[in-house]
């Protein structure tokens, strides 16, 4: 196989992965033309449709879920090999891809990535940050990075961080006006910063607990933010409403007034964030290599606290 044939394959993969065009040409550093035209001449070659094509969506032919499974393997190898060429002996190289919600970048991935990168720079890392419950196996990501009741009880689990809680806050300017809640049905009647689910669309039940008595509160309000837990803290210092969000998001906002905690006592504590992966992952130098790291960053945090 050629180079142009080579780079062809890659393109397809890409596309097959992403289920796009525009986010496969993002990925390659290429155009969405040059990207689209790649697959056409591989379908040409292979005289087979690999992708059906519509104005929404991108799905795999037969021909194409074959191709898949036969090329990516192989490719993998391919570039590993090529790599290898350019390595030092011994030195461990390539490509790492993780899943992370937005709101553990700053815990998890922008204290690890760094140390990583300095020890092992020619092992290539990924991040796609995405809030929705992420099927890693199905959409080829080597880890994950979720709250532990997210993730499947078949994956092995690293801790990354200690469990925190859940808290609800508001700008002193808020509380002033409407009052702070006591109970958490008080909630209904109370200027509220919703978010969607990633996974189903809806408005999230703001989840409480106190002892053993759980609630979910169907809050709402005048403004719904999507999946950006720091607009919504920010929202909330201007006294636009009261915000739920994790405990170490707000800590430097607690410590300066600029919002302050409301019905502390039914605050839910949860687990943390656990790095996880298949069984079969352990496999994969980069992600061992990685796990040492997080691991390694994660000791270091419980002695310092």
């Amino acid at each position: 196989m050629n180079t142009t044939a080579v780079t062809h394959v890659q393109a397809f993969l890409v596309v097959a992965r992403l289920r796009s065009f525009s986010a496969a040409a993002r990925e390659l550093g290429v155009s969405r033309s040059a990207v689209s035209q790649s697959v056409r001449q591989l379908e040409e070659r292979l005289h087979a449709a690999l992708l059906t094509r519509t104005t929404r969506s991108v799905s795999l032919t037969d021909a194409g879920r074959r191709l898949v499974e036969a090329a990516a393997p192989a490719l993998g190898q391919l570039l590993s090999a090529l790599n290898e060429i350019g390595a030092q002996p011994g030195e461990p190289i390539g490509r790492l891809r993780i899943t992370v919600p937005r709101a553990a970048i700053p815990f998890v991935i922008a204290p690890v990535l760094p140390a990583f990168r300095e020890r092992h720079p020619r092992i290539e890392v990924e991040v796609a940050i995405d809030d929705r419950l992420v099927d890693i196996v199905e959409e080829g990501y080597d880890a994950g990075v979720r709250l532990s009741e997210a993730i499947e009880r078949d994956m092995v689990q690293v801790r990354l961080t200690d469990p925190f809680r859940f808290v609800i806050v508001g700008a002193p300017s808020y509380l002033a006006r409407h009052g702070a809640p006591e109970r958490p049905q008080d909630l209904l009647r109370h200027e509220c910063i919703t978010f969607r689910s990633q996974t189903t669309g809806a408005l999230y039940a703001w989840e409480l607990e106190r002892g053993r008595k759980t609630w979910r509160v169907p809050v709402r309000g005048g403004v719904v933010v999507a999946n950006d837990a720091e607009l919504i803290i920010s929202l909330a210092e201007q006294g636009l409403g009261l915000a739920y969000t994790f405990e170490p998001m707000v800590l430097e906002q607690l410590r300066t007034g600029t919002l302050r905690r409301v019905l502390e006592p039914y605050s839910p504590t949860v687990p943390g964030y656990f790095l996880y992966f298949p069984h079969r992952a352990q496999r994969s130098a980069p992600l061992r290599l990685f796990v040492e790291a997080a691991k390694e960053l994660a000791v270091r945090r419980l002695k310092e606290a």
